[in-house]
């Protein structure tokens, strides 16, 4: 019988620099969302998404468009590594 180790459910948080817990599974069904469910907490992945929506919505973007799929690809990363990502225009911090 397998015990519930806490352990295996945290992740050393690339956002946060801090152990949290982790997604459940995998965002991607390759290995970018191993990776991504290696190395993100779920906290912050679960604002990703919601910043990524803001995005989609105020830029309209179109998930067909190659170009679009590029441009959320460069911004999750430097969200996820805390550099200088694009916020809609008129946002403020919470």
């Amino acid at each position: 019988m397998q015990t519930y180790n806490p352990a295996d459910h945290m992740v050393m948080c690339r956002k946060y620099k801090q152990n949290l817990p982790k997604l459940p599974n995998p965002p991607f069904p390759n290995a970018l969302g191993q990776e991504i469910q290696n190395t993100v907490s779920a906290k912050a992945w679960n604002e990703w998404l919601e910043h990524q929506t803001m995005l989609i919505n105020e830029n309209h973007l179109s998930l067909i468009d190659p170009a679009a799929k590029q441009f959320l690809h460069e911004q999750r990363e430097k969200f996820l590594d805390n550099a200088d990502y694009e916020r809609p225009k008129g946002w403020t911090a919470k």
